[in-house]
């Protein structure tokens, strides 16, 4: 009984297609094959009338496309596509996959005039008939169905979308009347190619040459015949028929369908028919996933940064691309745009390789306990990141880390996978930050050299070594202080004197930074910071503390390289940036604002640190950081109980930050084994620098080796002024007379002198020194030993003792 619904159901239905079949052909006899001033009658006469009457006008809008990110050398990291379709002309479509659409679906393509009678009649019959149901529509139609259709949604209008495709007679006379217009306007090959790259194949891929790739990873100017025959069979019905998701067996006997049309009209002989027929579709397909999303890139952190970046609408360069989020994402995602990056693969490689060489993915090397990570998730993880930064553009070279990004719901949450991008701040899908250790010691540096303190002047320590700290009171941190005495060790026993500033930077003392950085007022280092870019990863300046300017401060690796740029550029800074340029599916370039390098420290100032700076490689913490005869400045950074630490360095072209820690804990890395390789405790200089090393090394690969500039005699010597006098003053005194004078003092020492107890006796240096130079004070001890008198004339001198005569050894 339910068969006999069915199919008195489909009856009603073949009755009414034929009913409104045979109202088309009416107006077409009326309007189309009879011409108007032949028409005879009132009944042709309004057939004609209403036809003409019909909108004409057929516009199309440029297709939705995929883009496509690419590395420097052209290299594809990814596709952002809303469709995954890629558009190409017609001549880049393999001329038997042309003929194959054609066949199965309008083999008199090139003979009607966007309409075709014999078609609607034969279909009309067919279907009456009870025989497989036919589509009557042209492929000039089917066009015009499908463009409707993708121009509502561009828009938006689900709508207008639905009525594109809605089987009614009043859609079907329209969508004929656009396709008689249309015929007059384009070419046949023109509405061919239309078709070909507008066609859905199934599977999400849109287009022809999507397809091509996305089944048999060939380009669809190489398409065999039983490649083309199978696309063309998909086009019907593709959410059926589709080989990946229903199964190689509706798609081979469709495409044996449309193979056999193909000979019957004689565009294939007998043997390539059955030769084609004879393949087993399973082993034909060769899936490729289109690289939809930066999940499936290659390098997926850089691929999202670069997203981020392009959607950041607080940057106004990118305004081409819209000025809203949403603008941006539909112009990226359906543009067809080409965005080529500023990623070398080659440095990205070899960063990437040495990087995980020495800090592998997925280990395990926390210490001593075992710990439950099913508490704390991937805490045991000791995690590494790097950015390299060309200093004089502000490209962004490289950028890697030791984690894999997670593709499927169950990753994200396995040990080892991350989809936080360490090297970047929050707003680029990355992290708040790290601490950075003594890398912020540079930062002091420059203040000091601004303030008149020169590269061979000395500055102020307090004694300290591993076990023993030095504390610094509340009102010696500067404006910006802790509410307690602030207590800092040194990695020796070494301080309590005037120490020169090129070993308390090569050595990376802690109590004469310390000491330095909180004379020059911790307010001001904190402004020197804010001048050269650095800010927390959230994207704020650091917090007012005294432990701010020590390196406590949470920020990234990308945000510490540009910092440490300025000083390769000479002063200038450039801002972080990873696009090259973006071009139009045309080739037409898309007008790229850019923000201007500024100048934003000294010149002299920037060579002067620079020259501090490469003591640190030459025979300092950094010495594993040598390049050999390529000059290079850097510092180590190292954090309490080894939580973190750093290499941060550049030469004249190259800038990059290393940082190795962990991202999940406070855990320090202490008694740790890393790639074979077991560490006491882990300091800047033992994984940070040389890994540094190796990534420069690549990066400076071809480039010829070039010097820094040199400071100024004023910057090395400064100009020397005259110390007073300060023997016999208290030290309060000394300091208050010496500060006067524009010196810095301490005391360094004593000695014995007759000078009252606790006072001055000299200073060293003394007579002039370089304005701003740490005066050191040595105090009297006490009255001095007085020698024992001479002896008296009449007292007779001992006779002198004999020489011993040398005696031969044995043996």
């Amino acid at each position: 009984m339910s068969g006999r619904a069915a199919n008195l159901g489909n009856v009603v239905s073949l009755l009414g297609a034929f009913v409104a079949t045979a109202l088309v052909m009416g107006l077409l006899a009326a309007g189309l094959l009879i011409p108007a001033v032949g028409a005879t009658g009132s009944v042709a006469t309004a057939g004609v009338k209403a036809f003409d009457d019909l909108p004409s006008e057929f516009t199309t809008s440029p297709l939705s496309q995929q883009s496509r990110i690419v590395d420097a050398r052209g290299r594809v990291l990814a596709t952002p596509q809303e469709e995954n379709r890629v558009i190409v002309s017609l001549d880049q479509v393999a001329p038997i996959m042309r003929k194959a659409q054609v066949a199965i679906e309008d083999s008199r393509f090139y003979e009607h005039g966007g309409v075709d009678p014999r078609g609607i009649t034969r279909a009309a019959v067919s279907n009456f008939q009870g025989h497989d149901v036919q589509g009557a529509s042209t492929l000039t139609q089917q066009y015009v169905k499908l463009t409707l259709q993708e121009n509502a949604l561009r828009n938006n209008d689900k709508a207008a979308a639905d009525a594109a495709v809605r089987v009614s007679a009043a859609r079907k006379i329209q969508e004929i009347k656009y396709a008689v217009t249309l015929e007059k306007e384009m070419t046949k090959d023109q509405i061919l190619a239309g078709y070909l790259n507008l066609a859905y194949y199934g599977d999400l891929a849109y287009g022809i040459q999507a397809a091509a790739e996305h089944y048999f990873s060939v380009p669809a100017s190489k398409l065999n015949l039983p490649q083309a025959a199978t696309l063309a069979g998909l086009v019907q019905n593709p959410s059926r028929t589709d080989p990946f998701n229903n199964g190689p067996e509706r798609a081979q006997a469709r495409r044996n369908v449309v193979l056999d049309r193909m000979h019957e009209l004689g565009i294939i002989n007998d043997k390539d028919w059955q030769a084609a027929k004879a393949i087993p579709l399973a082993k034909m397909l060769k899936r490729k996933d289109p690289l939809s999303n930066c999940a499936a890139s290659s390098e997926p952190y850089f691929c999202n940064y670069v997203m981020a970046y392009l959607k950041d609408t607080s940057n106004h360069n990118l305004d081409a691309l819209g000025k809203t989020v949403p603008e941006r994402v539909k112009n990226i995602t359906q543009g067809g745009l080409t965005i080529q990056t500023t990623l070398d693969p080659t440095v990205q490689q070899a960063a990437l390789a040495d990087l995980t060489a020495r800090v592998p993915k997925d280990n395990r090397a926390m210490p001593r306990d075992a710990y439950d990570r099913s508490k704390a998730g991937i805490s045991q993880l000791v995690g590494a990141a790097a950015t390299v930064i060309e200093p004089s553009t502000g490209r962004v070279i490289a950028m890697v880390q030791n984690s894999s990004y997670p593709t499927t719901s169950q990753q994200q949450t396995a040990y080892g996978y991350t989809q936080v991008n360490w090297n970047v701040d929050t707003k680029y899908g990355g992290t708040s930050g790290f601490q950075f250790g003594s890398t912020a010691k540079m930062f002091s540096i420059v203040r000091a050299l601004e303030s008149g303190i020169t590269v061979n002047g000395t500055v102020p320590s307090k004694f300290a070594g591993p076990t023993q700290s030095a504390y610094y009171s509340p009102q010696e941190q500067g404006s910006c202080h802790d509410t307690k005495p602030y207590g800092i060790r040194n990695d020796y026993p070494i301080g309590g004197k005037p120490i020169p500033f090129r070993k308390a930077t090569a050595d990376s003392i802690n109590t004469a930074f310390a000491s330095l950085t909180f004379g020059l007022g911790t307010r001001n280092v904190l402004d020197t910071m804010t001048k050269m870019h650095l800010h927390t990863g959230s994207g704020g300046n650091l917090p007012c503390y005294a432990s701010s300017v020590l390196g406590t401060g949470d920020v990234t690796p990308m945000t510490l390289a540009s910092s440490y740029a300025i000083l390769a550029n000479s002063g200038k800074y450039c801002p972080p940036n990873p696009i090259l340029s973006i071009t139009t599916p045309d080739k037409k370039p898309v007008k790229i604002g850019s923000t201007p390098c500024q100048q934003v420290i000294d010149p002299d100032v920037a060579n002067g640190a620079t020259e501090l700076l490469k003591e640190v490689i030459k025979n300092g913490t950094g010495t594993k950081a040598s390049l050999g005869t390529r000059p290079a400045a850097g510092k180590t950074g190292t954090t309490d109980d080894h939580v973190e630490s750093w290499f941060v360095g550049y030469t004249a072209q190259r800038a990059a930050a290393v940082w190795v820690g962990t991202p999940y804990s406070q855990r320090g890395m202490n008694g740790i084994t890393l790639a074979g390789q077991w560490y006491k405790g882990v300091f800047g200089g033992d994984i940070a620098a040389p890994v540094w090393q190796g990534i420069l090394q690549a990066a400076s690969a071809g480039l010829p080796e070039r010097d820094f500039p040199p400071p100024s005699n004023t910057i090395l010597n400064g100009d020397n002024i005259a110390i007073p006098y300060v023997s016999g003053m208290s030290v309060a005194q000394a300091i208050s007379t010496l500060q006067a004078a524009g010196f810095s003092a301490q005391v360094a020492g004593s000695t014995s002198s007759g000078i009252a107890p606790g006072l001055v006796v000299y200073t060293n240096p003394s007579g002039t020194a370089v304005k701003g130079t740490t005066i050191g004070l040595y105090l009297s001890s006490g009255q001095a030993v007085q020698p024992p008198p001479p002896p008296s004339p009449t007292t007779q001198a001992p006779p002198p003792t004999p020489t011993p005569k040398p005696t031969k050894k044995k043996g």
